[in-house]
């Protein structure tokens, strides 16, 4: 294997270290927005804290959830390349079709990610007690 094709290969096996990180963020920030905002309820409504408070802290971490998960589907809705080839499956094998899978991947779990934490903060931001 020539110098070239070694550079050529350690360039394509970054991209990808990136794309298999992209794939698990969105995830990961959806079960932390989770934990956070159902152990500060608990903890809020133990300690017999302000629910105006504990509404506007869930407000504002899901709301910075959001960014983040719609920043990160955006990065992979542009690694699949949908737009511009306009090819739904990358079945060939080859190291673009990967590149371009990992980003279809990622960009389904951004949207799963995003009405996951939609659905988290509904009842949180909608709770008038904590009876």
């Amino acid at each position: 294997m020539s110098n070239v094709d070694q550079q050529q290969e350690k360039r394509e096996f970054g991209a990808e270290f990136h794309s298999l990180w992209r794939i698990t963020f969105c995830p990961a920030i959806w079960a932390l927005h989770f934990t956070l905002s159902y152990c500060t309820a608990a903890i809020v409504c133990a300690k017999g804290g302000s629910v105006e408070m504990l509404r506007a802290g869930i407000a504002i971490g899901t709301v910075a959830s959001l960014v983040a998960i719609a920043w990160l589907g955006w990065r992979s809705w542009r690694q699949w390349d949908l737009v511009n080839d306009r090819e739904w499956e990358n079945d060939a094998g080859t190291s673009e079709d990967r590149h371009q899978f990992l980003g279809h991947a990622a960009f389904l779990l951004s949207i799963i990610s995003f009405i996951g934490v939609a659905y988290v903060a509904l009842p949180a931001l909608l709770i008038e007690t904590c009876r």
